[in-house]
């Protein structure tokens, strides 16, 4: 019986505006065919920047992802007024709060692998947090370990 294999891809998530977005179907397709033959196993997902998040939540109903935004910017507030809350405020007043959050959500996930597939559950989805305004490019680095059929 062989062991478990491993295998490493680069993702590249399109520029999202700062939110909450469902990206379930982004990374399936990005790693369809490493996927396909994994008869039981886990996908790590590790998203390689500190001022975004990953998350696995709500994949039906959109205000949940709206309402987790507003929730955090309520417990983690920009200052926008210049007051100097934050030291690290040279990137913008967005920056630290951004990386407050993203600590918050933090910047993997782990999902099991059953035959092929994403073993989430029925109302369980893959989110990208993006927490600072303007569009970056975000790259995760997936890792698929398990057994092949």
């Amino acid at each position: 019986m062989p062991g478990p294999t491993y295998t490493q891809h680069a993702l590249n998530l399109p520029s999202y505006p700062r939110g909450s977005h469902l990206i379930t179907s982004d990374i399936t397709s990005q790693l369809s065919e490493p996927l396909k033959g994994v008869k039981a196993g886990l996908l790590h997902l590790f998203l390689q920047h500190t001022s975004c998040g990953l998350s696995l939540n709500e994949n039906y109903d959109s205000d949940v992802r709206k309402d987790m935004i507003d929730s955090l910017d309520r417990i983690v507030v920009e200052d926008k007024a210049g007051k100097g809350i934050y030291r690290h405020d040279a990137e913008g007043s967005d920056d630290m709060p951004a990386h407050i959050k993203s600590s918050l959500i933090g910047a993997s996930v782990s999902i099991p692998i059953t035959d092929g597939k994403l073993a989430l559950g029925t109302w369980q989805g893959i989110w990208f947090l993006e927490f600072r305004d303007g569009k970056h490019r975000r790259k995760i680095l997936a890792t698929i370990q398990g057994e092949r059929a």
